[in-house]
């Protein structure tokens, strides 16, 4: 978990704490940890953003008898009947939607934006458990959640600092990922829009998933900041959009 503050007048990020090692042990589980974690944070939080899926597929959500999906008349449900319909032309074998599994958002990085992404389904094999588990803390949670997909604010991200496509796309790779890693830290402290400590920068680019956190707790700096994309026209209303950051950003 990463702890960004930002300091509005200047228009600086400062790196407060990465906090590690929030797990199980004999006297509480790691969900509590987080909480407790949470809880130590003494200046008043503006969001929380998290990695997966804040909101479950529509058929888990829904409570209408169910018509079946070929049939049914939900926005979400025609939206992604829509989108399938419009994909599938020309391609064989047709690809066939799982609504009980996929979300419009998860459709929508992969296929509409100027880089193709592969978010896995909310209720995919993959994701599955980090969904329920999302789910179940940010109902706990008293302040605003915000759903984060770290590889499309990273490419989003370093892409407005200048940094080459072929870095942004294998950030977590074994062999170059810290490089990139590195790129992305050493020009937010040069251009001075980010002040981070040299131990903490240390750890960022040693641990990619630390990195995703930090590209996380930025991504809600530029929704404070009014740098996230709008909801798409058309888009269903009761479907959770994603804090996606602009294209062109303007950092201080």
């Amino acid at each position: 978990m990463t702890i960004l503050e930002y300091f509005p007048g200047p228009g600086k990020i400062f790196l407060k704490e990465v906090v590690e090692k929030i797990k199980t042990d004999d006297k509480k589980s790691a969900d509590e940890a987080l909480f407790d974690a949470l809880r130590a944070i003494e200046n008043p939080i503006e969001s929380i953003a998290f990695d997966v899926p804040l909101q479950l597929p529509k058929c888990i959500r829904c409570e209408l008898k169910c018509p079946g999906y070929e049939r049914c008349q939900e926005p979400e449900i025609k939206w992604l009947r829509k989108f399938y319909i419009q994909h599938n032309l020309n391609k064989k074998p047709k690809k066939v939607f799982t609504p009980y599994t996929e979300r419009c958002v998860d459709n929508f990085i992969r296929t509409e934006l100027e880089e193709n992404f592969n978010p896995p389904h909310a209720l995919g094999a993959n994701a599955a458990p980090l969904t329920a588990r999302a789910h179940y803390i940010s109902r706990r949670l008293e302040k605003p959640c915000i759903e984060v997909y770290p590889k499309l604010s990273l490419w989003r991200i370093g892409r407005s600092l200048g940094i080459q496509k072929s870095y942004l796309r294998f950030h977590k790779h074994v062999i170059t990922g810290e490089e990139t890693r590195t790129a992305i830290i050493q020009h937010l402290v040069e251009k001075d829009i980010a002040f981070i400590y040299h131990q903490d920068i240390k750890h960022l680019v040693a641990n990619p998933y630390a990195f995703d956190s930090f590209i996380c707790a930025l991504t809600g700096v530029l929704q404070f900041t009014n740098q996230v994309e709008k909801r798409p026209k058309g888009f269903p209303k009761s479907e959770k959009w994603l804090a996606i950051p602009k294209e062109t950003l303007d950092w201080p």
